[in-house]
């Protein structure tokens, strides 16, 4: 993807990551479109992006993530990407998330982020990318996570088979799969605290990650060696 002109949706942009992505996205010549639960945040972020359109929208509304995409496509004439920065974290041992608190992480962490991309493959085409953000929890399933790392792993699993679905299309499916980031994400967790954390990596550096990925067609991002992220096509 040429990102000079692209047209991409990002959900979520009213957080650190996606705040900042659609951020450098404008630097680097896309248009995005924006979308998230706080209309302030949204209008500064907007305000950062030339006065990008923005639009509110609750993940607990799985149709309304739709139709945000469809508004995106209509704001920007077409979409050529979406990348989904939307997530929620809980902590605690798993007898004791209640089942109101799992519901809330399977919706915004996997429900929520296949809502948006399956209602963007009526508008990506060939060139194209559906991206969002997992996470290394995925993988490594920690005690104290089970049900924020399930949501997440249930998002990859879901990523990979569209990927293998759209790749005849020529359409680039990327998951973003970042360690631990300095940002106040995990403090705003929706139950329980978070054990002690060793320092995150820069937001910067995965906002680099991604658009490189998004230029490169690229299939993931994940941690490398040395604390760099690698970008894998």
């Amino acid at each position: 993807m040429d990102l000079r002109g692209a047209r991409i949706l990002v959900p979520g942009a009213t957080g650190e990551i996606g705040g900042a992505l659609a951020a450098c996205l404008h630097a680097l010549g896309a248009r995005p479109a924006l979308a998230g639960r706080d209309r302030d945040t949204l209008s500064r972020v907007s305000e950062a992006c030339a006065g990008a359109p923005v639009r509110t929208f609750d993940a607990w509304d799985l149709d309304a993530c739709g139709r945000t995409v469809d508004w995106a496509a209509a704001e920007l004439g077409g979409l050529d990407g979406v990348v989904v920065c939307v997530g929620v974290a809980a902590f605690g041992p798993a007898g004791e998330v209640g089942e109101a608190v799992s519901e809330h992480l399977a919706t915004v962490n996997a429900l929520a982020p296949m809502a948006f991309l399956r209602a963007a493959t009526a508008h990506v085409s060939r060139g194209g990318v559906l991206a969002a953000v997992t996470g290394i929890v995925a993988e490594a399933a920690p005690a104290g996570m089970a049900d924020y790392a399930a949501a997440k792993a249930a998002l990859g699993t879901w990523l990979t088979a569209v990927r293998r679905e759209r790749r005849r299309d020529g359409v680039a499916v990327l998951e973003i799969n970042l360690p631990h980031m300095e940002t106040d994400f995990a403090h705003r967790a929706v139950s329980g605290e978070p054990p002690p954390l060793p320092k995150g990596l820069p937001v910067a550096q995965a906002v680099d990650a991604i658009a490189e990925a998004l230029s490169a067609g690229a299939r993931l991002i994940r941690p490398g060696s040395g604390g760099a992220l690698e970008v894998v096509r």
